[in-house]
């Protein structure tokens, strides 16, 4: 067994769509850098990123009823939501800035438009939703989003939903046109051949065994050829782990003090696909309606519009489960192996507070196919079981950390570990995951290159037209970018919406 010594600039581990997008920026930003990939599956975006594995709703919490809570006084809570869509728009101007560029092409095979709608019933969540759209329409971002209870006005927006409905339920929801759909596995294809022209080396099969730090403040890296079994040091003043749910174990083998005291809750989930193309047909949105009393944010029952190889799928669920795995290619020792003595009470501690969502999680687990197919009843009550299959999804790790909130706090969401100096920074979390990946990434840029901010400013603006601009100060730029994004990316021009 031979082994061999390299050096590099950077080293990106995972080939997912958080490596692709940071690679594809720095390349814009620093292109003498060299960067290399390091991947332990075959191919580029197999797991997280995956079509598959993930909803691909291009979250913008337009739809995403999680995404805006109600405070105690009956007033609702926008401010999470109008977060998020600022940082989706800053990933639609990269995009469309890359295929302005030409440096890729076909925007139709990774996003397409579809109507996001969020659909409640019962008079209470009415009354909820009736609050958000007041709440959110006094904010630019969300202009052109309609109301309505009426079921003549329901049947036109979701015909599927409304059949076979008791006439008596309240229901209501809100639609907005401005939506989209995001194939995240192909973008990231797109990414990695674009990275290859670029003379990124991206290495497949792949494995990361280890890292250590040298007397220069750089990384050294062990990463095993599983084609070859050969071990080969790779050293980088900058090392970017992006490798999905497997990035905690990762960053727990450098052992920098920000990696103490965090562990990982894995969530395993399950989706049921239509196979029958004439009621795919019939349905043209992202419905989104509101998890149940006592369930987790990612547990949020969605019918989805998809658009995978370039056809049209509709998905329901998810429906959560529960596996040791940290990847849907990992290994069932991975929960285990991820406690160690600096986070075991910390472990302990979210064990004790999640007692609820363990049993959600192993109920979950023990539903039968005609369960979830009563599930999928509540929302499209005509469904027929034979028209419909199960499809298992992606493996997501929810960080565990102690926060404010107490010891071994359960996170819903995505979040940079960075060491101090910079030198190394690890993805954690999951949505909304992908499609906030261009802010993800300018928060590593800020963590890990300050120095280089000043520089950068210039090109980040010229592919961020809004970075550090807020749409409720200049409404019209938000305008004129998402008219012009809007046309790029295949996604029709409208009518001005933010001013």
């Amino acid at each position: 067994m031979s082994s061999i010594r390299r050096e590099t600039d950077v080293i990106l581990i995972g080939a997912g769509v958080m490596s692709a997008t940071l690679g594809s920026m720095l390349k814009e930003l620093a292109p003498e850098l060299e960067i290399k990939v390091f991947e332990k599956l075959a191919k580029a975006g197999e797991e997280s990123s995956n079509e598959w594995n993930n909803a691909g709703t291009g979250h913008a919490a337009l739809c995403e009823l999680n995404y805006t809570s109600e405070k105690p006084d009956g007033s609702i809570d926008v401010d999470k939501a109008i977060k998020i869509n600022e940082q989706f728009h800053l990933s639609r101007q990269f995009w469309a800035y890359l295929v302005n560029q030409q440096l890729i092409r076909n925007p139709e095979e990774f996003i397409m438009p579809i109507p996001h709608i969020s659909l409640v019933q019962g008079e209470n969540n009415v009354a909820f939703l009736r609050n958000r759209l007041e709440a959110l329409s006094k904010h630019p971002l969300f202009k052109g989003m309609e109301f309505s209870e009426d079921p003549a006005k329901l049947k036109e927006w979701v015909p599927l939903i409304m059949e076979g409905r008791k006439e008596n339920e309240p229901i209501a929801a809100t639609k907005i046109d401005s939506g989209t759909d995001v194939n995240f596995g192909a973008l990231t294809r797109m990414l990695f051949d674009h990275l290859q022209k670029q003379n990124v080396e991206t290495k497949y099969k792949h494995t990361v065994e280890d890292f250590k730090r040298m007397d220069d403040g750089r990384w050294e890296v062990k990463i095993q050829d599983d084609s070859t079994g050969n071990i080969e040091y790779h050293i980088a003043k900058f090392v970017f782990i992006g490798a999905g749910g497997g990035s905690l174990p990762l960053l727990q083998k450098t052992g920098i003090p920000e990696s103490k005291h965090i562990g990982g809750f894995p969530v395993s989930g399950l989706f049921m696909v239509c196979k029958n193309p004439e009621v795919v047909e019939r349905h043209h949105a992202k419905v989104y309606g509101k998890a149940k009393v006592g369930a987790p944010p990612m547990s949020v029952p969605h019918l989805d519009t998809r658009y995978i190889d370039n056809k049209k799928s509709l998905l329901f669920g998810p429906f959560a489960g529960f596996s040791p795995k940290f990847l849907k290619t990992g290994s069932n020792l991975d929960l285990i192996g991820s406690v160690k003595p600096n986070n075991v009470l910390t472990m302990l501690a979210a064990g004790m507070k999640e007692m609820s969502l363990t049993k959600y999680l192993i109920q979950q687990v023990m539903l039968s196919n005609e369960q979830r197919m009563d599930e999928l009843r509540e929302f499209m009550p005509n469904a027929k079981s034979e028209d419909w299959e199960v499809v298992v999804a992606g493996q997501r790790v929810q960080v565990i950390k102690d926060t404010e909130a107490g010891m071994g706090t359960l996170q819903f969401g995505t979040e940079v570990v960075s060491a101090s100096d910079g030198s190394v920074a690890a993805l954690l979390g999951a949505s909304p995951g992908a499609s906030t990946a261009v802010h993800v990434m300018i928060e590593v840029f800020q963590k890990c290159f300050p120095e280089r901010m000043n520089e950068w400013e210039p090109k980040l603006k010229e592919m961020l037209p809004t970075y550090g601009v807020s749409p409720e100060v200049n409404p019209e730029l938000f305008d004129q970018v998402h008219a012009s994004t809007s046309q790029i990316l295949g996604l029709g021009v409208e009518e001005p919406v933010f001013a």
